[in-house]
């Protein structure tokens, strides 16, 4: 079978079934659900996963929001991933509406092409709950989500069209510093400021970015800095996030940053005390072999990829899978113009007929590879050949 005519195969049996991959869309873009919280979404997709005839599994992983359906056993096993939670007060403003959409269309058209041609393959959707910070992916990972699964990809919709060029590791901490309560005019001398401590942490981690690599972020908040200014704070509460796009650069980070806070303290007398805050994810680690594919798919079909400057910043729990498995987490464009993510605008753009026509061309591209992955025995070993190389390059 000619790479193009399987391409435009998996478009058309996508296309077939536009209203219901509409109808979904649109159905949890009306509903936004926060972390862990995606009954109605998840239920959504159960239910059209079982009317296509796929096998499904909710909950999974222990997990109430989340589902594995299969189709076929064995190896070689795919897995498109999907994603539906939203974000507070901002909706679908990452549009995951859009994500899961894309991975149920990459199953079925990948289903029925296996079967049109009476070829075997094993095709498994993973829905996964709470990316946005909640680390649905790392805690499936703890229950073996992957196991028996050879490689696995999502599509996400951006601005433009892209591959995967990676993301950041991120570890979130919060801190809080104890100190002592004096009146600020009256008797100082004999308080301990803990928001001085913040400050000087703050102070401390501004002077540290000269040091850091341009692929490395830090950036904080504060929490609490005290009830009133004629009280000398005894407690302050800030939050930081951590980010790098090397595994090794974070490791490095976390122990400064551990050491900026234990300084802090000394400078004060006051102790401060680090928690974390939600889950660490790990730096995605990008399949050449599958990006490939991705990229020369998504120009056939006119999503008009283009390669960026550097590689991303944000951070995703699928970093996790893509060191546990193969995997890509490439882009789609949902717009003409250049529209920030986590926003009134891009929630907005992911409820237009324009971000479904892009979602459902992004889903034919991810099919293209997941349908080459199961038949094509030497597109499998060149993806695992650089899976390896790229483990053995980080060790």
């Amino acid at each position: 079978m000619e790479n193009g005519t399987c391409l435009g195969e998996l478009y058309s049996l996508i296309e077939q079934k536009r209203a219901q991959w509409a109808e979904l869309s649109n159905a949890v873009w009306n509903h936004p659900e926060l972390a862990y919280k995606e009954v109605f979404a998840c239920g959504e997709q159960v239910k059209l996963l079982r009317s296509f005839g796929f096998e499904v599994a909710n909950p999974h992983c222990g997990l109430d929001t989340a589902y594995r359906a299969d189709s076929g056993e064995g190896s070689p096993a795919f897995a498109f991933v999907a994603e539906y939670d939203a974000l507070p007060k901002l909706g679908h403003g990452c549009g995951h509406n859009l994500i899961c959409t894309a991975a149920l269309a990459a199953a079925y058209a990948t289903r029925e092409l296996l079967k049109k041609y009476n070829l075997p393959g094993h095709i498994v959707l993973l829905g996964t709950p709470a990316e946005e910070s909640g680390g649905g992916k790392v805690r499936m990972l703890g229950k073996k989500c992957l196991d028996g699964i050879d490689a696995a990809m999502m599509v996400h919709p951006s601005w433009r069209t892209t591959p995967d060029t990676g993301s950041t590791a991120i570890r979130r901490f919060e801190v809080e510093f104890h100190g002592k309560a004096a009146h600020a005019a009256g008797s100082p001398e004999l308080g301990r400021n803990a928001l001085d401590a913040v400050l000087l942490l703050f102070n401390g981690l501004n002077a540290w970015r000269q040091q850091l690599p341009e692929t490395a972020r830090v950036h904080g908040i504060i929490l609490d800095g005290g009830e009133a200014p004629n009280i000398i704070p005894d407690s302050a509460k800030c939050r930081f996030y951590l980010r790098s796009t090397e595994e090794k650069w974070i490791e490095i980070m976390e122990r400064r940053f551990r050491e900026m806070v234990r300084g802090a303290e000394l400078m004060t007398d006051t102790t401060g005390a680090i928690s974390q805050y939600n889950v660490p994810y790990m730096s995605r680690n990008p399949n050449p072999a599958m990006n490939e594919i991705y990229f020369d798919a998504a120009k056939e079909l006119g999503l008009n990829p283009v390669i960026p400057k550097r590689g991303g910043r944000g951070s995703s729990d699928f970093g996790d899978f893509s060191h546990t498995v193969p995997g890509i987490h490439p882009y789609f464009g949902v717009a003409d113009h250049e529209i920030a993510g986590h926003s009134t605008d891009f929630a907005e753009a992911s409820a237009t007929e324009y971000a479904l026509d892009q979602a459902l061309k992004a889903a034919a591209a991810m099919a293209k590879v997941g349908f080459l992955f199961l038949t094509d025995g030497e597109f499998r070993r060149k993806v695992k050949a650089e899976f390896d190389q790229s483990h053995a390059e980080t060790c």
